[in-house]
């Protein structure tokens, strides 16, 4: 089951579970979209893989599965993944 972390782990932007603008990748590395698309350049800085929009959780499984109040935030900064 998905964490549904509350922020972007480059700007520390919060995510509410039910944002249709958070992004993250097959590890749930969690991003908002401006972060994914501007700064990132749709790559995970932490495993190079690619971002997918993260599902929203329904209400009312939310209220029986919360989202996590834990938050992850790079303290280097995001910078784009760089080409091999």
């Amino acid at each position: 089951m998905l964490e549904l972390r509350p922020n972007c782990e480059c700007c520390d932007k919060d995510l509410p579970p039910e944002s249709r603008e958070v992004m993250i990748c097959t590890f749930e590395c969690t991003f908002c979209v401006d972060c994914a698309t501007d700064v990132l350049q749709g790559a995970c800085p932490n495993c190079g893989g690619e971002f997918t929009r993260r599902p929203v959780r329904p209400a009312a499984m939310l209220a029986r599965y919360p989202a996590s109040t834990h938050r992850v935030l790079k303290a280097e900064g995001c910078a784009p993944v760089k080409a091999a």
